[in-house]
């Protein structure tokens, strides 16, 4: 059997991280107030999903690579399954209100639906929901 960790982590780089902490609680996320503090914020995605949002100068110390333009790049798309397509309306709506660019527009496959956006940081976020019955056993 492969690899099997319990938990994870996704670091990312924040330009400000109270306006970014001030974002994500708009978009309905919670953060972890034990492992947050100046330099860092931890944003509770599930019970085992987190996304470190940390200060660019301490997002530094953890690598000896630039970090991106996120205007002109892209590292990573931040992709979130949810239980159905009106969740992912509704998150994607709460982020553009909450100050979030629009990506791509939705895009429904029948048995996947998705919409993406980017936050104020330029990073990509793409919501979808994936009715797995759909897929057959065999």
């Amino acid at each position: 059997m492969g690899v099997q960790a319990e938990k994870i982590f996704v670091n990312l780089p924040v330009k400000d991280l109270d306006a970014s902490m001030e974002f994500f609680t708009k978009v309905g996320f919670v953060f972890n107030e034990q492992m947050t503090n100046e330099n860092a914020a931890c944003m509770v995605i599930s019970e085992s999903i987190y996304v470190m949002l940390l200060v660019e100068e301490y997002f530094k110390t953890f690598t000896k690579k630039e970090i991106p333009n996120s205007e002109t790049s892209a590292e990573a798309i931040v992709a979130l399954s949810v239980n159905s397509k009106q969740e992912v309306d509704e998150i994607v709506h709460r982020a553009l209100k909450a100050g979030a660019q629009p990506y791509n527009d939705a895009i429904d496959h029948g048995f996947m639906y998705g919409w993406s956006f980017k936050d104020l940081d330029g990073h990509l976020w793409e919501v979808f929901y994936m009715d797995e019955s759909s897929f057959s056993q065999g």
